[in-house]
């Protein structure tokens, strides 16, 4: 199926308390009150099977996790969602919002593992089946707002502990933010930069004015 005749895959990425999950809920709203169809969707996790591995993946406790476990890790929940919600959806002319995607594993794994770009990109060819997102906006922040935000939001989830990533050391966190700008240095058409400061309101308007044009420039159901 060719992208003309499936509909619309958009990816919100961004470094850790850059509020790129608040945003990909505000666009999803948007869309919706445009009277579109939208699935929304989250990396890890996303399918019930996504979110067991999920649970892996982010426990604190589970700090002996090494890099090529925590890659293919990341792709076995990736390979599930696509199957199982984003292929389906797009293929019903649906937009589809999804918070993180293989981005995020080139900016996290690539570079702030240091296992490199080609080799997440060789493990995207198998378990994303040539997939890719249609328009990539990464909500850029500052690396220590970024990482302050981020535990504050730890400390008060009482409920379940997900912050592994976020406890890495601030150079991993630096590198994956540095992969991010790289990206939109590589591909600007795709992959954009929306400064991340100023209120959900404000950072909303700007993640639209860089939507809108797309979704309109073609129907979808």
């Amino acid at each position: 199926m060719s992208t003309t005749d499936r509909g619309l895959f958009i990816t919100l990425e961004g470094p850790d308390g850059s509020g790129k999950s608040t945003q990909a809920k505000l666009l999803a709203e948007r869309l919706r009150r445009e009277g579109r169809q939208v699935l929304e969707t989250a990396e890890p996790g996303g399918t019930r099977i996504g979110q067991q591995i999920r649970g892996i993946l982010l426990n604190s406790a589970n700090q002996e996790l090494r890099p090529t476990t925590e890659l293919l890790l990341m792709f076995a929940a990736r390979a599930q969602n696509v199957e199982q919600w984003i292929l389906p959806a797009l293929e019903q002319g649906q937009i589809v919002v999804c918070d993180r995607f293989t981005d995020s594993s080139i900016a996290y794994q690539g570079a702030g593992r240091g296992l490199g770009t080609d080799t997440v990109l060789a493990i995207d060819r198998i378990a994303c089946r040539g997939l890719a997102p249609d328009l990539t906006l990464c909500i850029d922040i500052d690396t220590e707002t970024g990482l302050a935000r981020a535990h504050s939001r730890n400390r008060s989830n009482t409920e379940k502990s997900e912050s592994r990533l976020d406890e890495q050391s601030v150079e991993f966190h630096q590198k994956a933010r540095a992969a991010y700008h790289e990206l939109a240095r590589l591909e600007p058409r795709r992959f954009r930069l929306i400064d991340g400061s100023g209120t959900p309101e404000a950072v909303a308007e700007k993640v639209w004015s860089e939507v809108a044009p797309v979704v309109f420039a073609r129907p979808f159901q």
